[in-house]
């Protein structure tokens, strides 16, 4: 079955979407990262929620925070796929639909996200490079990375 993509901002989410959204977010970045902090925050107000469906269920989600709000630059962030639908590369599909979405929405902008360090290599290949040293976030370790306006993936993934 092939993948659904919906954009939506906060206001026109319906209640019960954006219950599955918040219990899947804190399922994946509280619980199962066992990492105790603020998950819903005030930038969900002033982003862009994508969720990714298959087989009637949510399977993956991603936000696009708005130029000005967390970076100067547009921010992706809230990258999750859930535990039944990891395996079979969602990830690469949710951040090519993040990174075309937000090219068409600020055209000419960078786009910066705070990547865990883990990662680091994953969103490289998408065009996205370090600025910066690591840094703790809620006892996991980050990186700043940006991905220039116009920027094309690098073949190495590095």
């Amino acid at each position: 079955m092939a993948a659904q993509f919906h954009w939506s901002r906060l206001e026109s989410l319906t209640a019960l979407e954006l219950h599955e959204i918040l219990m899947a977010r804190v399922a994946v970045f509280v619980v199962e990262q066992n990492c105790p902090y603020q998950e819903v925050d005030d930038m969900d107000r002033q982003a862009w929620h994508l969720r990714m469906r298959l087989e009637g269920e949510l399977a993956a989600y991603i936000r696009v925070v708005d130029p000005g709000v967390k970076y100067p630059e547009p921010s992706i962030g809230r990258v999750m796929t859930l535990p039944r639908f990891r395996g079979h590369r969602l990830g690469r599909a949710l951040m090519a639909e993040a990174i075309r979405f937000t090219e068409l929405q600020y055209p000419g902008a960078a786009i910066q996200i705070g990547a865990q360090v883990y990662l680091r290599r994953f969103y490289g290949s998408f065009g996205f490079d370090a600025v910066g040293e690591a840094y703790d976030e809620d006892g996991i370790p980050h990186v700043d990375m940006l991905r220039a306006a116009g920027s094309t993936p690098h073949p190495t993934g590095a």
